[in-house]
């Protein structure tokens, strides 16, 4: 294990950029910031499924903490999460969400966090690939990580917000009764 030195953790926190740091049980893991291509896609992503997320009840988060109840050092940071208004807490999400996303960065360990948020009781984790625009579906199935197929159309549908989600032509499209939307990468 590597020990960090005390000063350049407060410098990380003295300039924000340890927001997206996150402890998996007692152990730090520092994360890079997120390019600007990722976060290009989780702004247009929160911009399409935040209203309707709204319309379904949920509160929607913009990488925020989502923590094991009841301690202080087992959280990890999504980069979008949705939520019943019940699990939100001053510190973030507590306990399981309906939805989290995670947008992959090179190197990052979003594939290793889904176990964990299974465990919690997160319903539904959408992983993202920006530089593709690739999309997977997993459910959180009695604790379990389980992927969700796509259908024959090539879309995968998410429980949780009524969406349908499919890459064509190198941008992500999303679907819902009434409505659609693109996202593209500039």
């Amino acid at each position: 294990m590597l020990e960090v030195d005390p000063a350049l953790l407060e410098q990380r926190r003295r300039l924000g950029i340890d927001r997206w740091d996150e402890m998996w049980e007692g152990v730090l893991h520092m994360v890079r910031p997120p390019s600007d291509r990722h976060q290009h896609v989780g702004t247009e992503l929160l911009l399409v499924i935040g209203p309707l997320a709204k319309q379904r009840g949920l509160v929607v988060r913009y990488e925020t903490g989502v923590f094991r109840a009841g301690t202080d050092d087992d959280y990890r940071v999504p980069d979008l999460v949705l939520a019943q208004p019940a699990q939100r807490a001053e510190r973030g999400i507590e306990g399981g969400a309906e939805l989290v996303v995670e947008i992959r960065s090179p190197g990052d360990e979003s594939y290793a966090k889904l176990s964990w948020y299974a465990g919690l009781g997160v319903r539904e984790m959408l992983v993202v690939d920006p530089e593709s625009m690739v999309v997977e579906l997993f459910r959180g199935v009695e604790g379990v990580v389980t992927p969700v197929p796509t259908g024959g159309d090539g879309v995968l549908v998410s429980d949780v917000l009524g969406v349908g989600f499919a890459t064509v032509d190198q941008r992500l499209q999303l679907t819902w009764d009434g409505g659609e939307a693109d996202i593209t990468v500039d």
